[in-house]
């Protein structure tokens, strides 16, 4: 309820200096994190020239089919308000890719939300979803974004570790479940990690969630970037597909992340709360761009999408290459397109003090592995390297690299 008191609120300028002091505060939610470390490191990477492996965008360019159809789609004045919760033309599109890909059957009027970025899609989920003294399990290391995500809602995340390989720590996962859980964040394929959750694995979670009726919001942004295994949404596993939040989106499919489309595919028990929270923060996602994605979608076949991971592939294995010749210890990725590396054989520098230097001596930014734990610690002597470029950007961001295992710790990094 909206209660109107009958005064009205005084303007800054009407305010005594204390009084404006006093309204000038900021929500103590604020307090608890801070902006994006990724993309301060691309402020880091402009201000010293240096090659941008920290935020994860392509230097290459979106699929013609897509920049087309977005060029007709504003001639045709498609430019204004489309329904909020997403085109019927682009809702369309998903269905028929769910049942394409996954056999999921997709009800377009009541089980898709077309949102501004998966950013926003998990967040407005979230928002719908969560009440305040609930908790949230997430894995660390873990995109920058979902400890907040839940802080806003005003849970409390519970983080717990990943095995060494990246896969999740499924003993632990049992442990954190409580009367309290309300749900939990899996990003697969995952960033930072690059593993891609196994059957067995998902099957494990999804029996959790079933046993303390938890929610689980799945981050499948990277779902066509796979190298090895298989991606499973959690939403086709028995019994999950009432209790799934699937978050996905065209940012990095089509490498259109300037663009902000994102998707969440949920029950109807669910979307009718998340198109609320997504109507008063966004009302609603490009509307010429949701016509361009549905384009690419219906007119891509399953070549593009297999030949998007071979180049990936390729993209990976220099990577990989170059950060294991200069002295990183890293494994490659089973998906998404990132590579997280250990410097503590180069440097005896703190993440965030190695990712400047980086950038600075040796013109390659990366963005510091403390971002990515709960425990700053945790990280100190990781960075992440982000490989979607051309593969002469990558080779480029090698032959940089390359001088560093040469000097040792001695280089001028200790």
């Amino acid at each position: 309820m909206i209660v109107r008191r009958g005064v009205s609120r005084p303007s800054i300028v009407d305010c005594p200096l204390l009084n404006v002091e006093y309204n000038m505060r900021t929500a103590h939610r604020t307090h608890t994190f801070t902006e994006s470390v990724i993309r301060e490191m691309t402020r880091v990477a402009n201000q010293h020239g240096a090659i941008n492996l920290a935020q994860g965008f392509p230097d290459f360019a979106a699929p013609e089919l897509l920049k087309e159809a977005a060029v007709e789609a504003i001639r045709a004045d498609i430019n204004q308000y489309a329904i909020t919760w997403g085109t019927p033309r682009l809702r369309n599109a998903l269905a028929e890719k769910y049942r394409r890909f996954y056999s999921m059957e997709v009800d377009t009027e009541r089980e898709i939300v077309v949102t501004c970025g998966a950013t926003e899609a998990m967040a407005s989920a979230m928002l719908a979803l969560v009440d305040p003294g609930e908790e949230i399990i997430i894995y660390e290391p873990f995109y920058e974004n979902y400890g907040p995500d839940s802080i806003l809602c005003g849970a409390k995340p519970v983080f717990v570790p990943t095995r060494a390989d990246g896969g999740p720590d499924l003993d632990a996962t049992a442990v954190a479940f409580s009367e309290r859980t309300r749900g939990i964040i899996i990003n697969t394929p995952n960033n930072p990690t690059g593993h891609v959750f196994a059957r067995d694995e998902l099957e494990t979670i999804a029996r959790l969630c079933i046993e303390h009726d938890a929610i689980a919001f799945t981050d499948e942004i990277y779902e066509h970037i796979l190298y090895e295994g298989e991606h499973v949404p959690m939403a086709a596993l028995d019994g999950m597909r009432e209790r799934t939040v699937t978050v996905s989106g065209a940012s990095k499919t089509f490498s259109i992340t300037g663009w902000r489309i994102g998707t969440i595919v949920a029950p109807p028990t669910l979307t009718d709360a998340i198109k609320k929270t997504h109507d008063f923060l966004t009302v609603g996602a490009p509307a010429p761009l949701q016509e361009a994605v549905a384009a690419g979608i219906e007119g891509l076949d399953a070549s593009y999408y297999s030949e998007l991971a071979d180049d990936y592939r390729r993209r990976r294995d220099v990577m990989y290459d170059g950060l294991s010749a200069a002295g990183f210890s890293c494994r490659p990725p089973a998906g998404s397109y990132y590579i997280l590396a250990d410097f503590s054989s180069l440097s005896d520098l703190p993440d965030d003090e190695f990712a400047v230097w980086l950038a600075r001596e040796h013109g390659v930014a990366s963005v510091p592995g403390s971002s990515f734990y709960s425990d700053p610690a945790d990280g100190r002597t990781q960075v992440r390297f982000a490989f979607c470029k051309s593969l002469g950007t990558l080779e480029r961001a090698a032959e940089r690299l390359a001088g560093l295992g040469a000097r040792g710790r001695s280089g001028g990094a200790t």
